[in-house]
């Protein structure tokens, strides 16, 4: 028997793997991993299951865009405001600007995605196609970016508002954390600092004009507009009144 060989006679050793660590040791940590990594699933699933769940009765508090700004130091004003008290005819502005289809479709507008993909393949300028529904999802749960990771996450939050919501509920949400201006966020903030006005208030041309700075709310001005937004107020008021003709704000207005 060599001198280094400890074990007794009779006994049998504990086998190895060719690497020296013991099954039975590697068996547990696979174990221990495979456990996480299912709880990491699960968090990643229920969590914004709760989440959408609780905002559909209780407001969205402050979204990650708002800190952005804040660190930025452009302040911060927003005042919660049922859907009822808020204009319809910022209602009916804001799809006739942002999502014409919104009470058709179920968070996701195809023709306006191929539409806006066609636009971006000859054109310097980016065209979006989101939905109302997507910039609420990316406004109240996801950062600003333009990553494939936040779509994806996007489109997931987009389906959970969609099922777990409905059109009424994103529609309160979302004009009650669009960003309309440095540091202004929801209607009742935009209406108080542009006109003076409760957001219940709003005439149609200011509905229109709040509408038309949406796709730059920081460089366009909706108490002092220039060209463009007066030129965009216009076809907006125009639309919006497409909208109600046609019966287009169902889903929000009944």
């Amino acid at each position: 028997m060599s001198d280094t060989d400890t074990t007794a006679p009779g006994d049998t050793p504990e086998p190895t793997t060719a690497d020296g660590a013991k099954p039975a040791r590697r068996g547990r940590a696979g174990r221990i991993i495979r456990g996480l990594l299912v709880l990491a699933l699960m968090i990643g699933f229920v969590g914004p299951v709760l989440t959408v769940a609780a905002y559909r009765f209780l407001p969205p508090p402050i979204t990650i865009l708002m800190v952005q700004r804040l660190v930025e130091g452009q302040g911060f004003s927003r005042s919660w405001r049922n859907l009822d008290d808020i204009s319809p005819h910022l209602v009916r502005s804001v799809i006739a600007a942002e999502d014409a289809n919104f009470c058709s479709h179920h968070g996701f507008d195809l023709e306006a995605i191929r539409k806006a993909l066609a636009h971006n393949e000859s054109s310097d300028r980016v065209r979006g196609g989101s939905t109302i529904s997507q910039q609420t999802a990316k406004n109240v749960f996801l950062w600003p970016d333009r990553s494939y990771v936040r779509k994806g996450l996007e489109a997931y939050f987009t389906v959970l508002i969609e099922v777990m919501w409905g059109k009424p509920r994103i529609m309160e949400v979302y004009l009650n954390s669009i960003e309309f201006g440095p540091g202004v966020y929801g209607a009742q903030a935009a209406a108080r600092k542009n006109f003076g006005v409760d957001a219940k208030d709003l005439s149609r041309t200011q509905a229109a004009r709040l509408a038309a700075v949406l796709p730059s709310p920081l460089r366009y001005k909706a108490d002092n507009p220039g060209p463009y937004v007066r030129r965009r107020t216009g076809r907006i008021q125009a639309a919006a009144g497409t909208i109600r003709r046609d019966n287009l704000d169902a889903c929000v207005l009944g």
